[in-house]
């Protein structure tokens, strides 16, 4: 069921179609959305692609997520901060036209994105070995300025999730998805101060780009957090991303180390997303039931682009075994898990 990608080449070939599909452990495709081939303008071939840079920052006691995406019709920028201790949130979105300013790099190894829309700056650096986040955001909430500069710690042999999964004829979904970054650095929203430490604080990395069907629906769960002896675990499960009869991005990591999952399926009651959430591999090698505390509904409507996201965050509880035999107990490991509609 898993096909692994191991060798460097481009990702559509001439006539817009993946030339691979699989997974990897390091993006190895080069994005080439040039090659796209929906209809003879290339205008209205980049109006169908979705882009987005995702970054989410996990510790015990807050959770902050920062995203600039291009999805086409429009660009979305947005950053939310919830805080575990008093089950508060605090969002903000800005909408733009045909993505004017949301300029994304072609690679999520190499390429920077610099954001500008008056007093307000979001810069997403890539360095040797680590990756960059600022965040200056006046008025954020009511009066309040967010500002967030993260030093997240990517090393080079820190293994991720690459996938690229056709989604019917013609289109596609390339996906890098990195886990448990260390991270340093601080966050500030008005008169409160939160510091980020690489011994509680971890940041995952979601890097979207593809065409999608114009109905589109899935699954996605993750979670970056610490073992009692200090040693990282993180996860990553999806469904629902097109056809994934070559491979799925289901996968958990132990330091940094990666296992690959095979069959998983989303168990869970779309009528009461507080009710547990259960996950079981095919092969047994994760058990994991999720026990949802908040949840950050998401609600979008502009007539032909509208989406809907129910984001849960809870914590894993059971037990995951790694290729080399090794069984862990999770325990109240923070994470989320989510549905996903949209028309777009």
């Amino acid at each position: 069921m898993q096909r692994e990608i191991t060798a460097h080449g481009p990702l559509l070939d001439e006539r817009g179609n993946l030339r691979e599909r699989g997974y990897s452990r390091l993006m190895l495709l080069d994005y080439n959305p040039e090659n796209i081939r929906l209809t003879p303008s290339r205008l209205l071939n980049r109006l169908r692609l979705k882009e987005w840079d995702y970054y989410a920052t996990t510790t015990r006691d807050f959770f902050f997520s920062v995203t600039v995406s291009h999805v086409g019709y429009i660009g979305l920028v947005f950053a939310y901060f919830i805080d575990f201790h008093d089950n508060s949130q605090v969002e903000r979105t800005i909408v733009l036209p045909l993505g004017r300013g949301c300029e994304l790099p072609r690679s999520s190894a190499t390429g920077d994105v610099h954001f500008r829309r008056g007093n307000l700056h979001i810069d997403f650096l890539r360095e040797a070995e680590r990756r960059i986040i600022k965040v200056d955001w006046p008025r954020f909430h009511k009066r309040d300025m967010l500002r967030a500069e993260l030093e997240v710690s990517q090393p080079s042999d820190l293994d991720s999730i690459v996938i690229a999964t056709p989604i019917g004829k013609h289109l596609f979904y390339y996906n890098h998805k990195i886990n448990c970054m260390k991270t340093s650095g601080h966050i500030s929203l008005g008169s409160r101060e939160l510091d980020a430490r690489p011994d509680t604080a971890l940041t995952s990395l979601d890097w979207g780009r593809g065409v999608w069907a114009y109905r589109t629906f899935w699954n996605w769960a993750s979670a970056s957090g610490f073992l009692p002896d200090g040693r990282t675990i993180g996860l990553n499960l999806g469904a629902g991303f097109g056809d994934l009869s070559a491979a799925t991005e289901n996968c958990f990591y132990l330091n940094g180390k990666m296992t690959k999952l095979e069959g998983l399926k989303f168990d869970y009651d779309s009528r009461d997303y507080f009710h547990p959430w259960r996950f079981v591999t095919s092969e047994g090698q994760l058990d994991l039931t999720f026990t949802p505390f908040f949840e950050r509904p998401s609600k979008f409507n502009l007539g032909v682009l509208r989406t809907e996201v129910h984001q849960m965050f809870g914590h894993y509880d059971g037990q995951v075994t790694t290729d080399s035999g090794e069984t862990i107990r999770v325990d109240r490991l923070v994470g989320w898990a989510e549905e996903h509609h949209a028309l777009w």
